[in-house]
């Protein structure tokens, strides 16, 4: 049996296709399209999950879209009906893209596919998420959190996963959203909804967290893990322009300029900035006063969630949680689930936001839906497009690159290894690309961490992002324990898709330098033989000629792209950047 997921026309649209309930291919649109955070139909996903299996549209048994169109509509007209006239132009764009295509998703999917009425199901956006997490995770009962930006009218639910049966007992609607909440500071201090959110968890450690008290005035918690937001605060519900109102700048001042260059008095000038500018102390005056609001705005959710978490906790009497939504990347967050609230552990699954809804629309329909067993665990990323050796050679000869080409791994691993230990920034693809925003080795810009150097060459030379962006340490699994604050790191599975953030140890710090945040923290992610076997071999190659089993870890892409996919883009990404070596496969690439 096949089934297709679907998931489109908000942001990230993605496709994942199971057969007989495991999981054959997924993928986000953007990676084909080129398209950050493409929100399109995902025509190209779709065809590449089909060819990966061999498949026609027509061989489908059926297609799941991720959420429920009509009742999505429903929540739109209601709101901007009720916030009228100040809503007129939520209404008549909302009017135009839904009238042309949104609310005949099931049409489109039925002609697209060569499929009948009768083969397409919907399911509701966050039992979506919530199937996304508890069933391919490893547990036969667990409670489940999701939480995310909006659904159709859910912002946040609660429930229990038992067997193939999930029960979602208890949610919050819109507009009342840890998400949109998120969101709405996200815009305040300069960044891009729905692609800016990491930037503010990133910029956070650099503040101090003064503006708690304030936060506390947009949104009420209550005792039962609930909340409201002081909607007098914001403005998305009926506004396509601005998120917060002006009472908020009121309360926090002038919104952050997107284009200012971010360094405090405690970070320093970044070199590549060039010569500081004359009004140096009053700009790191106004940063730090930023990086305090993120700081707040990242402490209030923390424990906003946390409280979810509790609640829940008390509620069920389960040890196992599994997290869902947007929200459910927020690293720093769930850490802090993992020790505060009571839960031994939890899973998350890599592509945690809306492209994750694909999939779990497959899965809700196959396990719950048609009631068939649960075949499938989900341990690693890796469910995209690979690169043949022959499709590299051919466009390597065909563009005239020099290139070397080893014969073994052996082979590629010493001289990558040596390259890394002589300060060498390395392009690394290999296999078939991650399924999430998370690069874990397969599409990856690797460096050495030992290099205090190597986080400003990186973020300059590379990535061209800003300078308080962290990246993350890859570290043998069974090593995990000694360089990084998580007991019995092998056993958490959310750490091998980089899901948590947590302390580094302090006796380690001094040798992680360009791992290591601010606040002494990584974004760690375990890398084990029997799922990444030729990262593994890396990195203990690496760690055998440095006494370090850890390597520096970035996504293979430039700021504002999506992850690479080809050889021709991983290609184009070498040469426009600072990087030294271009590894695809067993091909070698260098700078000339």
């Amino acid at each position: 049996m096949y089934i297709l997921g679907v998931s489109c026309y908000y942001h990230d649209a993605a496709a994942a296709l199971l057969q007989d309930g495991m999981l054959v291919a997924a993928a986000e649109e953007e990676r084909f399209s080129r398209v950050k955070h493409d929100y399109g139909f995902p025509r190209n996903a779709i065809q590449f999950c089909l060819d990966q299996a061999g498949l026609e549209g027509r061989d489908l048994d059926y297609v799941v879209f991720f959420e429920k169109p009509f009742r999505k509509f429903d929540r739109i007209l209601m709101t901007t009906l009720q916030t009228y006239p100040q809503s007129w132009r939520v209404f008549r764009e909302s009017m135009i893209s839904w009238m042309i295509d949104k609310l005949w998703v099931g049409a489109t999917l039925q002609s697209e596919l060569g499929i009948s009425k009768a083969k397409v199901l919907f399911c509701e956006h966050h039992l979506s998420h919530a199937a996304s997490a508890y069933l391919c995770s490893p547990f036969d009962e667990a409670a489940i959190l999701t939480v995310d930006g909006v659904g159709e009218w859910a912002t946040a639910s609660y429930g229990v996963g038992r067997g193939n049966d999930i029960r979602l007992l208890k949610q919050t609607e819109f507009p009342h959203s840890i998400g949109l909440l998120y969101s709405a500071f996200t815009a305040f201090l300069g960044f891009e909804v729905n692609e800016g959110e990491y930037k503010v968890m990133g910029m956070a450690p650099y503040g101090v967290a003064r503006y708690v008290d304030k936060v506390w005035k947009l949104v009420q918690p209550n005792p039962d893990g609930s909340f409201s937001l002081d909607m007098e605060y914001f403005c998305f519900h009926y506004s396509t322009k601005r998120t917060y109102s002006q009472k908020f700048v009121a309360l926090f001042g002038e919104p952050r300029p997107p284009g200012l260059q971010f360094f405090t008095k405690e970070s320093g000038f970044p070199k590549y900035f060039g010569a500081p500018p004359g009004n140096y102390n009053e700009l790191c005056d106004l940063n730090q006063h930023y990086a305090d609001i993120a700081a707040s705005i990242q402490q209030v959710t923390e424990e906003l969630l946390l409280g979810m978490a509790i609640h829940l906790y008390r509620e069920t009497g389960l040890k196992q949680l599994c997290i869902a939504g947007g929200v459910g990347l927020n690293s720093v967050a769930n850490a802090r689930i993992l020790k505060e609230s009571g839960f031994e552990q939890l899973y998350i699954q890599p592509a945690a936001g809306d492209s994750g809804g694909a999939l779990g629309a497959a899965l809700w329909a196959y396990s719950c839906l048609l009631g068939k067993p649960r075949t499938f665990t989900m341990l690693h990323a890796s469910w995209g497009r690979n690169n043949s050796d022959a499709e590299i050679s051919d466009f390597l000869r065909q563009n005239d690159i020099p290139f070397r080409h080893f014969e073994n791994d052996d082979q590629l691993l010493d001289c990558v290894v040596e390259r890394l230990v002589q300060g060498k920034v390395i392009g690394w693809s290999q296999g078939r690309f991650e399924w999430g925003p998370r690069a874990l080795g397969n599409r990856s810009i690797l460096a050495d961490p030992r290099n205090p150097d190597m986080k400003d060459i990186v973020n300059a030379k590379i990535k061209f992002r800003e300078p308080y962006r962290p990246f993350a340490p890859s570290v043998l699994a069974e090593c995990a324990e000694k360089y990084f604050d998580l007991p019995q790191a092998e056993c958490h599975h959310p750490a091998r898709h980089m899901l948590y953030v947590v302390p580094v140890r302090e006796n380690h710090r001094s040798s992680l330098p360009a791992v290591t945040h601010v606040d002494g923290t990584g974004r760690l992610q375990t890398v084990f033989r029997n799922q990444s076997p030729l990262y593994y071999r890396l990195i203990e190659r690496f760690g055998q000629a440095t006494g370090v089993p850890v390597v520096l870890n970035t996504s293979f892409n430039l700021k504002g792209q999506p992850i690479v996919n080809t050889p021709a883009q991983a290609f184009d990404t070498f040469s426009k950047c600072g990087m030294d070596n271009l590894v695809m496969e067993r091909f070698l690439v260098e700078k000339t």
